[in-house]
């Protein structure tokens, strides 16, 4: 494979000595959007925080653009969970998105005329310039969702990557998320997503990793929505999932409100 954006071989996290990820072995191209599926525990956000270099692994190694973390941290952006965040930091939505703008070199350094600019253009691109001066802590959900994900596109990193981005977000905020993946895209950026619904999965992304604490599947969507693999996946709960999904279909329920 041509221009491998995320490579990993043998990569094996524990906690108190049990596997959360087990011997997991992958490649992802560059340049295309990749959702990370799997049922609940099986391991989803262990295996970014692994690529990230934020949990130790008990074996196997992770490579980026073919290099190792450190050399290119630069060029990776990481959005995580929204629930994760301190949102009571008093901090303004500008000041969230000019730290996308520091680097280890320039922590202390205030902001310049450029990152300033490269700040509010990324607000422009999620909707919230309007919001700059509000501090963080009275943003709905779905706005805090956008600022963070502002954050990460003031850093012009090359690979996004992103832990349940839609979680907790109104209508309005997900199509703005996935309008911005396939700019991000068609930019040429690599974007590599947590996600837990099966239904949209197929929809929102164009590779797949399917992980169940082991790797069960990688590749183009279409080769991955296939029953045998999402039944090695998910087993019974996916008896279940497929009944909801027809259920939504039949009834013409929406998926989410408006």
């Amino acid at each position: 494979m041509e221009n491998i954006a995320v490579e990993t071989h043998n990569l094996t996290v524990s906690y108190n000595r049990r596997p959360v990820l087990w011997n997991i072995d992958f490649e992802v191209p560059a340049g295309e959007i990749i959702g990370v599926i799997g049922p609940n525990g099986s391991g989803k956000t262990t295996l970014l925080k692994a690529i990230m270099g934020l949990i130790p692994l008990s074996s196997g190694y992770v490579k980026i653009f073919d290099k190792n973390l450190e050399e290119v941290r630069n060029r990776i952006s990481y959005v995580p969970q929204r629930e994760s965040v301190d949102w009571d930091f008093p901090a303004s939505v500008l000041d969230l998105v000019l730290m996308g703008r520091y680097n280890k070199g320039n922590i202390f350094k205030r902001s310049s005329k450029k990152d300033l600019e490269i700040a509010k253009e990324a607000l422009e691109k999620v909707n919230m310039l309007e919001y700059s001066n509000r501090q963080i802590s009275q943003l709905s959900g779905g706005q805090q969702q956008r600022a963070f994900i502002a954050r990460s596109l003031a850093q012009g990193a090359d690979l996004y990557i992103m832990d349940e981005p839609f979680v907790g977000v109104d209508a309005a905020t997900e199509e703005a998320i996935l309008n911005l993946m396939t700019e991000m895209k068609n930019d040429g950026k690599t974007v590599l997503v947590v996600h837990h619904d099966l239904q949209t999965a197929k929809d929102y992304f164009d590779w797949i990793i399917l992980l169940n604490t082991r790797m069960v599947a990688v590749g183009p969507k279409k080769d991955i929505f296939k029953e045998d693999l999402l039944q090695e996946a998910y087993g019974g709960k996916l008896n279940v999932l497929s009944k909801v999904g027809d259920l939504i279909k039949e009834k013409g329920f929406p998926v989410r409100e408006k």
